[in-house]
């Protein structure tokens, strides 16, 4: 796995000077009061115990999970010792080792609290816990949610409908499917099955889907930065369907992450399984599912994964190579609030920001869906903010969302 991983000098070149960064300061735990702090101190200790739940771990992985667990809620960010990554990690982390949790980024803490989880439970290790997904019982009860099945059996309705009221079903599902976020689950304590995790009515902060659809068209090479798998994922598959049966796009690439991160983020095993789940239901669904495995097998689809979509970085560090697939995109889709954080910063930006000022380092053109489920947004239009503030928790309850495109 070496020859994946950047080696120091090109980690170095992903860090931004912080001396000619004018941008605001990223967020932090320090606060109690601050979603990140309850991410820290609630939600990591709470997934330890669901992940030592999950499996017959032996002592030292049980060990190893719980040194993590006090560590990260109450000790100092210990290194990675003599593992195959170790030099990146020590260029991504400089200044943060010794350090409270509470003390370093918000984007870092929450990035290498995955990659040390990885690392207690022998993930990379060559034994029977190899390369098994620490989170795959998560993701599997999301597969097999009965709401799941009321949802797919929904696309039977389909290819009844207008085009463009078919193109904004698919797009609205993919978009609200964002809910359905396992790791947003376990700090609610909500099961997967209550996916706003409210009774509210579900509003768009910002709605750029005109400028989406303007943007494609029957030669566009549209790139797909997914997010969760599971629900979300099966929802993202059949945009992609979509877009290509529609004529709306020549090829899709989505990206994927290399390895299990975030607790439900998407890795290609979660692919194949979403698309035998859209088989496995029949009807629409499986036609779905046919019509992608063909686009895949001829070029038209395809996935992709870089190790950097488990760095501690933003899209402003991405490295040449990977920037480069994006460039020759004619729109990037970036899908959930992680990218949407790693996209314009995780940073203390007033919401009325300008998107195209806080997303100024990923210049190719794109499209955030995402609900908002963390305190970063930018792009809000100020006659808003007055309504929305009316609600403390707009920034963090999932019942809000956007379609935000530049």
């Amino acid at each position: 796995m070496e020859h994946l991983i950047p080696d120091p000098a090109a980690a170095r070149a992903q860090i931004e000077d912080p001396e000619c960064d004018q941008r605001p300061a990223a967020l932090d735990s320090a606060d109690p009061a601050s979603f990140a702090w309850s991410v820290i101190h609630r939600r990591h200790p709470l997934l330890v115990e669901q992940v030592l739940a999950a499996h017959p771990y032996g002592p030292d992985q049980v060990a190893a999970l719980h040194r993590l667990a006090a560590e990260s809620s109450g000790g100092t960010i210990e290194p990675l010792d003599g593992v195959f990554d170790g030099a990146a990690w020590q260029v991504w982390g400089a200044g943060c080792f010794g350090r409270a949790w509470d003390e370093v980024p918000f984007l870092w803490a929450e990035s290498y609290f995955y990659r040390r989880l990885l690392d207690a439970v022998g993930f990379f290790d060559p034994g029977p816990w190899f390369w098994l997904d620490p989170f795959a019982g998560h993701k599997a009860a999301e597969l097999t949610d009965p709401g799941l099945a009321a949802e797919l059996a929904a696309l039977d309705a389909l290819p009844d409908l207008p085009d463009a009221a078919r193109a904004e079903a698919v797009l609205t599902a993919a978009l609200w499917g964002n809910r359905a976020d396992l790791g947003f689950a376990v700090l609610s304590g909500q099961a997967t099955t209550d996916r706003a995790g409210s009774e509210r009515t579900p509003e768009l902060v910002v709605d750029d889907s005109t400028a989406f659809w303007d943007v494609l068209g029957r030669h566009a090479r549209v790139g797909v930065v997914a997010d969760n798998a599971g629900r979300e994922l099966v929802a993202d598959l059949v945009l992609v369907e979509e877009l290509l049966t529609s004529g709306r796009a020549a090829e899709v690439t989505i990206h994927v992450k290399p390895t299990p991160y975030y607790v439900s983020d998407a890795t290609t095993a979660d692919v194949s399984d979403g698309l035998r789940r859209l088989t496995g239901a029949g009807g629409q669904a499986a036609k779905v599912a046919a019509r992608l495995a063909e686009a895949f097998r001829t070029g038209r689809a395809s996935l992709r994964t870089d190790w950097f979509w488990v760095a501690p970085l933003e899209l402003s560090a991405m490295p040449a190579d990977l920037a480069a697939q994006f460039a020759a995109s004619t729109v990037t889709i970036l899908k959930g609030d992680l990218n949407y954080r790693r996209l314009v910063g995780d940073r203390h930006w007033p919401p009325t920001t300008d998107p195209t000022v806080a997303a100024a380092g990923f210049p190719p053109r794109c499209a955030a869906l995402r609900t908002l489920k963390s305190e970063v947004v930018v792009g809000v239009p100020r006659d808003r903010l007055h309504h929305l503030n009316e609600r403390p928790d707009w920034r963090i309850s999932g019942n809000h969302a956007m379609i935000q495109t530049g």
